[in-house]
């Protein structure tokens, strides 16, 4: 008696494992497509963390000098600034901080011209987003000096700024070669709770509080207008390192 023979299996059945595999072959995409979207991808992170977590900012002028460089025309120095870091913590004394103009320091000052070209705009806002280009002109960068409730005034016998009534300890003072080594007075100033009292580092040379909406309490800035503290100088290589963050008050002395 003959065994009966199996049917046999279909000429299309594939064989084990292959029907696995065909999902997985996909055609790759050229580095052509893919780099426009990688680059998008880059520009929307970096958008993203310069406005919730840091930017670099270019220094524009002199009057934080030494320790930011800065002066129209030649290669400031490129800091990164922290913009987090006051949503954990109040502004303190010997901050360095960039900042919103408050109406008073601005009211005078024309509005940004922006270039009719769209692809100019556009290119420079990507330069001023990695420090390439200027912020805008009514951003500042100052030290404070001051904050709410406190009394601030210069000078005393030994030309320190005295804030109540304590001389303060400012190393980071900048005397400008072939001027006098002295501060320009000023009567004293309490300065509003929510605001802080500003001065640059270039003692003689910058336009802080003191002069600022004919100084008093309209050179104070408002907390809610700083964008952040300056933190380190990226840029250029031979400046690299931390921007001093000096607390003048720690080490004041009871004026007599």
């Amino acid at each position: 008696m003959a065994e009966p023979v199996p049917p046999s299996a279909p000429a299309d059945e594939p064989e084990p494992g292959e029907a696995d595999e065909k999902p997985r072959r996909r055609k790759q995409r050229s580095f052509w497509v893919e780099l426009p979207i990688l680059l998008v991808i880059a520009l929307v992170l970096a958008f993203v963390f310069q406005q919730f977590v840091g930017r670099v900012y270019m220094i524009p002028s002199g009057s934080m000098e030494t320790t930011l460089h800065g002066c129209p025309g030649c290669y400031g120095d490129k800091v990164f600034v922290d913009k987090m870091v006051y949503g954990f913590t109040d502004p303190t004394p010997g901050d360095v901080v960039v900042f919103k103009g408050p109406e008073p320091w601005v009211e005078n000052e024309a509005a940004p011209q922006e270039s009719g070209n769209a692809v100019v705009r556009f290119f420079q806002s990507i330069g001023s987003v990695f420090g390439l280009a200027p912020p805008d002109e009514r951003d500042f960068v100052k030290r404070i000096i001051a904050t709410g409730g406190q009394t601030v005034q210069c000078c005393d016998a030994q030309n320190r700024v005295v804030v109540d009534g304590k001389a303060l300890d400012e190393p980071y003072i900048h005397w400008e070669e072939g001027t006098e080594h002295k501060q320009e007075s000023f009567a004293p100033v309490k300065v509003p709770a929510g605001a802080v009292w500003v001065m640059g580092d270039n003692r003689n040379n910058s336009k802080d509080s003191r002069y600022q909406g004919h100084g008093g309490v309209r050179g104070t800035v408002p907390v809610d207008n700083i964008i952040g503290k300056a933190r380190i100088i990226v840029l250029p290589p031979s400046r690299w390192g931390g921007v001093s963050d000096h607390n003048p008050q720690a080490a004041a002395q009871p004026v007599r």
